[in-house]
């Protein structure tokens, strides 16, 4: 789609004013009912695309994303724009400079027209937890997006725009997507810049792009990825062209992820996608992830944890609540961050808090760093047999809004088959692979570190099958 777009655009069979006022005015219409964007920037959106149309009139080469309408979740800062991060706390905080990605983005000429919704401070499953209203999933709307990016796979399968950014800490990109039909990536940890990206866990947050094909998905890659001095864990990755043939191909699918309680609808379309590969030639085997029964208890307190000590800095005095009628500096605190911050963030504060604190520190928080540790041993090993591991995304079709709101537990499951590649820091794509009663269902493929072109072709190959 973005390349038949740019070749449009060079043709001037269209401008990219054109586009864009399309766009605009399809969220104007029909995002009433969706509530995929918190934040519309119309007038900056126009003045990006008159850019392209001049560079265009006057014979410029342009790049492959300049004209292509694009929405960037609301916890990456785009200068000047409001990035409340779905958060009461940060409602009124306007972005002083841009994210490293939105940087990137901007150089390649890509239009945003906006920042979307999202679970507050990217923390849940289902775009309920925003501050501001819930976002509803454009394929059936009674039915949660996915989150925590759930606004940005909302605008792309509502066809807002061409693609969004989101971000993965423990599956805020693959399971929006695969609720959504779309395709989003979970590069591998270090491979984008997180700079202005507002913390949720910093040793499992990761930038991805969310698309509506694999080829888009790559190509808006190729743009974000790479080394950022503002980063220190980023990371250079070297163009590697995998030409693969199909019949050398091999696919473990790990036996642990095949257990009670995953919907037997949603397995059984997962199984048909693996005899797919099977029937291209591919060779299926099944491996074992041991240690992927404690991923979740693991991801629960490794990212509370982080988000206790990243979530510290909005104590009322440089950001969120501070025109308050208070006695003293505690009550400062007790007021903006009771206000300021929804029960799930709070919730997740208080466990991390306790994690973290004297006398538990060894018990849970250093444990959980041990169990980190074996779970990314478990895939070492596994791909000295394997290519890329094949599971499912989600272990159930999109749900009902209001259906797992007040119990966190069940919330929290949503993301079991996801938290293993983000603990061991893996690249991973959700791939859309079939319907259950007109429910998309997702594939998700996990590889080696930095092999995010090779699980891009192995996509790819779902759809010439």
């Amino acid at each position: 789609m973005i390349k038949e777009i740019h070749q449009s655009l060079i043709k001037k069979e269209f401008s990219a004013e054109e586009i864009c006022q399309k766009y605009l005015e399809k969220i104007e219409k029909f995002d009433k009912e969706i509530k995929s964007f918190l934040t519309l920037a119309e007038d900056f959106a126009i003045s990006q695309a008159k850019e392209i149309d001049e560079r265009i009139a006057r014979g410029e080469k342009i790049p492959i994303l300049a004209g292509i309408p694009c929405a960037i979740k609301d916890n990456i800062l785009v200068k000047d724009l409001k990035c409340t991060a779905g958060s009461k706390i940060l409602e009124n905080y306007i972005a002083p400079y841009d994210a490293t990605v939105v940087k990137k983005l901007k150089e390649a000429g890509a239009i945003i027209l906006g920042k979307t919704n999202l679970d507050e401070f990217a923390m849940g499953s289902s775009t309920e937890n925003s501050a501001f209203f819930k976002t509803k999933n454009p394929i059936d709307l009674e039915r949660v997006p996915g989150g925590s990016s759930g606004g940005s796979a909302a605008a792309v399968a509502a066809d807002f725009c061409i693609f969004a950014l989101g971000s993965d800490t423990g599956g805020s990109v693959r399971q929006p997507a695969a609720f959504c039909g779309i395709v989003g990536l979970k590069p591998t940890y270090g491979a984008v810049s997180r700079y202005g990206l507002i913390a949720f866990a910093s040793s499992l947050d990761q930038i991805g792009p969310m698309t509506k094909t694999v080829e888009d998905c790559e190509i808006v890659f190729d743009v974000i990825k790479g080394r950022d001095e503002m980063d220190s864990t980023s990371y250079e990755i070297r163009n590697t062209n995998y030409e693969i043939q199909i019949k050398d191909l091999k696919i473990g699918v790990p036996k642990e992820y095949f257990v009670e309680g995953i919907e037997k609808e949603v397995e059984n379309v997962i199984k048909e996608a693996i005899k797919k590969y099977e029937k291209m030639g591919a060779k299926i085997i099944e491996i074992s992830l041991p240690h992927t029964q404690y991923a979740l208890p693991a991801y629960c307190i490794v990212a509370t944890s982080e988000a206790s000590a990243n979530l510290a800095r909005y104590d009322g005095i440089k950001y969120g609540y501070s025109n308050h009628q208070v006695l003293d500096l505690i009550d400062v605190y007790f007021k903006s961050r009771g206000k300021g911050f929804g029960q799930e963030v709070k919730r997740r504060i208080m466990l991390g808090t306790f994690s973290l604190s004297a006398g538990y520190y060894e018990a849970y928080y250093l444990r959980a760093q041990k169990v980190r540790q074996k779970i990314f041993e478990d895939f070492e090993k596994a791909f000295k047999i394997v290519d890329a591991i094949f599971t499912p995304v989600s272990p159930t079709l999109p749900f009902k809004l209001g259906e797992k709101i007040d119990d966190p537990l069940k919330m929290y499951l949503s993301d079991v088959f996801t938290v293993s590649a983000s603990l061991a820091g893996l690249p991973a794509i959700s791939i859309p692979c079939g319907k259950v009663k007109n429910l998309p269902v997702g594939l998700q493929i996990i590889g080696r570190p930095f092999s995010e072109k090779l699980i891009f072709q192995i996509a790819k190959l779902y759809d010439i099958g």
